[in-house]
């Protein structure tokens, strides 16, 4: 006949069987070899119990071995698997563009408004060509043959001159250059004064805008 129970089973020597209660984890893992002989002590005898119990130790203790390794082959595969993972996050952390930072553009310069002064006259072109409405009087003349000899000497020099006449004044004026703006008239002005610097007479350069 067979036993089971949780607790502990003692056989004493008058074939009592004292049953009392497991008090530790010890206990328990080994309650069930002790069961296991006990059984067998009343069906096979002591001798083959013996033997049994020799048989089932060896195969709870290969059990016990066959379960660490498989615990030990789990956790190294679970390692080797975060492993690779954090590799390649790694790569990719790497591999991605760094942006380089947004450069706001320069606001552009505002335009600068010409203030030098600028006669107004009525003149018509008595030589040369090209006349606009702004124009660089270097010189003025009361006498055609005068504005003319001024007017070779600036060609010789790389200018396409003018002499434009005044009739209200009768005045011969010798004009530089000539532009449709404000602006680049006095920037050329300005730059016809720095060539001459030593010309009392180109220092005195003024603005012409020519009425009708």
């Amino acid at each position: 006949m067979l036993f089971f129970f949780l607790g502990k089973m003692q056989l004493h020597a008058d074939n009592r069987i004292e049953l009392t209660d497991f008090n530790s984890m010890a206990d328990f893992i080994l309650l069930p070899l002790q069961r296991i002989k006990l059984n067998i002590h009343l069906i096979f005898g002591i001798d083959n119990m013996k033997k049994i119990v020799v048989m089932g130790m060896a195969l709870c203790t290969a059990l016990a071995f066959s379960s660490c390794k498989s615990s030990e082959s789990a956790y190294k595969k679970a390692y080797e698997k975060a492993k690779q993972q954090e590799l390649a996050e790694a790569s990719t952390a790497a591999e991605a563009p760094v942006e380089a930072p947004a450069v706001e553009a320069a606001p552009a310069p505002a335009p600068v408004v010409s203030t030098a002064p600028v006669r107004e006259e009525k003149v018509e072109l008595v030589s040369g060509d090209g006349l606009k409405a702004y124009s660089v009087v270097c010189g003025s003349f009361g006498v055609k043959a005068n504005a003319d000899g001024l007017k070779s000497k600036l060609d010789g020099d790389g200018y396409n001159a003018k002499v434009v006449y005044n009739a209200e004044r009768n005045m011969y004026r010798v004009v530089v250059e000539s532009f449709d703006t404000r602006d680049e008239a006095a920037r050329a002005r300005d730059a016809f004064k720095a060539k001459y610097p030593t010309r009392e007479d180109f220092q005195g350069a003024w603005l012409l805008y020519r009425v009708y």
